[in-house]
């Protein structure tokens, strides 16, 4: 089975997709398999954290654009992608260090995520965009 979740950003940030991804396996029917997705795009990424306490998207937001800072930071002046705004290329830096895709096994019909796990589209872009998120699911 396949099919393609769209996710609206409001900009840099953690957006968390747990609960239509597992309603989605829920409603498949499928009780033992593997689950994939994979954002088509080159300035997000897909990762598994801890969805209890929101300090861990500000913290793990706050790491990453101290890492990798907008063009306009004296520090990344050897950059040389910059036409598409200050915040394109650290995006694609931080897509390159991040996972694009993630393979969740489904245990008798459930996503086989921790107790604290959550699924989160992060978006490394300024302005707001529509994500495309495709999901398979084999079984």
């Amino acid at each position: 089975m396949q099919t393609e979740f769209i996710v609206k950003t409001r900009g840099q940030g953690l957006y968390e997709v747990t609960r239509d991804v597992t309603d989605w396996v829920a409603q498949s029917g499928t009780a033992q398999g593997l689950l994939t997705l994979f954002i088509r795009h080159t300035s997000a990424s897909l990762l598994i954290q801890e969805n209890a306490d929101p300090e861990v998207q500000t913290d793990l937001r706050a790491y990453f654009a101290r890492l990798v800072p907008p063009t306009t930071d004296p520090s990344m002046a050897y950059l040389t992608h910059t036409y598409e705004g200050p915040d394109d290329m650290p995006a694609h830096i931080k897509a390159a260090l991040l996972p694009v895709s993630l393979g969740i096994p489904v245990t008798d019909g459930r996503l086989a995520l921790g107790t604290w796990q959550g699924i989160y589209l992060f978006e490394h872009r300024d302005a707001p965009h529509s994500r495309q998120v495709v999901a398979h699911l084999s079984a």
